[in-house]
């Protein structure tokens, strides 16, 4: 446990930062096991679901929880599912 006060104020920081980090990427995992789901399924809804994820990892991108390569690399990768099922 740190003893000088700016110490003890990064600690306190950095926890609040960290849970707000895994909670955006909480809900991006979420919404991108959504959109797989849809497309496996075949459902109607997918093209939707497949927005709806990649409007959360443009947003988590911009905030700086994920690495821009990453970001496209996951796009991408929905993308070319959803276009394979036509």
């Amino acid at each position: 446990m740190p003893n000088i006060k700016s110490a003890k104020k990064r600690v306190l920081v950095n926890q609040a930062k960290a849970a707000r980090n895994k909670a955006v990427k909480s809900n991006l995992k979420t919404m991108v096991k959504k959109a797989n789901v849809a497309m496996a399924a075949s459902a109607p809804e997918s093209a939707e679901a497949v927005k709806l994820a990649i409007k959360k990892i443009d947003q988590a991108c911009a905030k700086g929880i994920l690495h821009k390569n990453t970001a496209a690399r996951k796009k991408s990768a929905l993308a070319v599912k959803l276009n394979a099922i036509g």
